[in-house]
C-alpha cells in the first residue's frame, strides 16, 4: 500500500478492532456542520497534493487533505474552476471536506451540485480496504455512480482518500445587476427568467433588492443587460457581495441571537416568501432560502413541509435547542437504505458516528 495511506489504514483497522469511533477531519472548517459526534480524530491533512490535472480533459484528481485553495489556484492558472463554487468557511478547507459536506455556492442553480462533478474516488471502508469507485476521465464514468455517494455523506460511509472532479472554464466576463423589488415579485421574475436563454450564474434577494450575476462572453452580457435592465453593481462590490453569501461572512450570517438559529430551507422555486418571523435571504432562483429566526424547530419544519420543502438547522445560537436534529428526518424506506449502506461500507460504525442522524 503506497505511503501515506498505510498510516491511515492502521488507524482505521485499529479503531475497527476496538470499536472506537473516528472523527474524520481535514481543516476543520466545517466541523460544526451536522450532529455532534464523538471519537478520536483521524486527520486527513497528511494525505495532500494534486495527483493529476489535465486542463484539456478538464479533470483534476487530488488527495483528500489537499487545501481547497491550492486546487482553485491551480485551476485559475488555466482559467478553470470548480463550477459548483464550494464554500470554504475558513482557511484550511480541504477538498475531502468539500466533497464530504456536499455544499455548493451561488452558482449551484446554474451549474449543478458537488456530486454532479464527481467522476471517481478512492475510499477506505471500515475494514481498512481501499475501494476505487468510478474513473478519472469523463468517458470512463459508467454504471452505478457509487463515488457520488461520498458527496454529502459527511464521512459516514468511509474515508475519502482521493477524488477526481470534472472542472469547467471560467466565464469570459461577469456582470452583476440589481433591481429594487419585493420578494413576491422577485420569485416571479426569477422563475420567468429561468425559462429564457439568459447567462444567469447566480441570484439572491433580500431587503427589497434582487441581485443577478451574469457570466459569459461580453456580447452575451451586453444583450442580457439590455433585456433585463437593472443597475450595474461595481465589480469589487459585487465580488464582496457574492463572497459574503458563499462564505457566510456577511453580517446576515454572523449575527445570530443566542436563542435563534440559521435555517437552510429547500423549497420549490415558485414558492413565494414565507410569512414568518425573522429575516430571510433567498438564492438559487428561489429554491434555497436562509432564515434567521427564534421560531421553534417543529413550527419551522411543519411550515416548510407544507410548502413542499424541507429545512436544515445550519447554525444556531448558544441557547437554541440543538437536540431537535440538524437534518429533516427521513421516511422509513429511505432511512432503511441509509442503514444498509452504512452496514456495507462501515460495519463497525466507526466513521463519523451519528453525524448525519443519531442512529447512523
Amino acid at each position: 500500500m503506497p505511503h501515506p495511506y498505510a498510516s491511515l489504514r492502521s488507524q482505521v483497522t485499529q479503531a475497527s478492532a476496538r470499536g472506537v469511533p473516528l472523527q474524520i477531519r481535514g481543516g476543520g472548517t466545517k466541523s460544526w456542520y451536522g450532529q455532534n459526534i464523538e471519537g478520536e480524530v483521524l486527520d486527513t491533512r497528511e494525505v495532500s497534493g494534486i495527483v493529476a490535472y489535465d486542463p484539456a480533459e478538464r479533470v483534476i484528481t487530488a488527495y483528500c487533505g489537499t487545501p481547497l485553495a491550492d486546487i482553485e489556484a491551480a485551476l485559475a492558472e488555466h482559467r478553470q474552476m470548480l463550477a459548483f463554487e464550494p464554500p470554504h468557511f475558513g482557511r484550511g478547507a480541504t477538498i475531502g471536506g468539500c466533497i464530504a459536506a456536499g455544499l455548493a455556492g451561488p452558482r449551484r442553480a446554474s451549474a449543478g451540485a458537488a456530486r454532479d462533478f464527481v467522476l471517481g474516488a478512492t475510499m477506505m471502508n471500515g475494514r481498512g480496504d481501499m475501494l476505487r469507485l468510478g474513473g478519472r476521465v469523463t468517458k470512463n464514468v459508467a454504471g452505478d455512480d457509487i463515488a457520488r455517494l461520498m458527496a454529502g455523506s459527511l464521512g459516514t460511509l468511509g474515508l475519502l482518500l482521493d477524488v477526481s472532479l470534472k472542472v469547467l472554464p471560467r466565464p469570459q466576463a461577469e456582470l452583476t445587476l440589481k433591481f429594487d423589488m419585493n420578494g413576491t415579485d422577485a420569485v416571479r421574475k426569477l422563475n420567468e427568467w429561468a425559462g429564457r436563454p439568459l447567462p444567469l450564474t447566480a441570484s439572491a434577494w433580500r431587503n427589497g433588492t434582487l441581485a443577478l450575476r451574469l457570466g459569459g462572453a461580453d456580447s452575451a452580457l451586453k444583450s442580457a443587460r439590455n433585456t433585463l435592465g437593472g443597475e450595474v453593481i461595481d465589480a469589487v462590490e459585487a465580488e464582496r457581495f457574492w463572497t459574503g453569501l458563499r462564505e457566510q461572512t456577511d453580517a446576515f450570517f454572523r449575527i445570530i441571537p443566542a436563542d435563534a438559529a440559521l435555517w437552510r430551507l429547500s423549497l420549490p422555486s415558485i414558492t413565494e416568501p414565507l410569512q414568518l418571523p425573522g429575516v430571510q435571504w433567498m438564492e438559487w432562483g428561489g429554491a434555497q432560502r436562509w432564515w434567521v429566526t427564534d421560531t421553534d424547530a417543529q413550527t419551522v419544519r411543519m411550515t416548510v413541509r407544507q410548502a413542499g420543502g424541507h429545512a436544515t438547522l445550519f447554525r444556531c445560537g448558544s441557547r437554541y435547542n440543538r437536540n431537535v436534529g440538524v437534518f429533516t428526518a427521513l421516511p422509513s424506506p429511505l432511512m432503511s437504505i441509509h442503514r444498509r449502506l452504512k452496514a456495507v461500507f462501515d460495519p463497525a460504525r466507526i466513521f463519523n458516528r451519528g453525524r448525519l442522524y443519531p442512529d447512523l
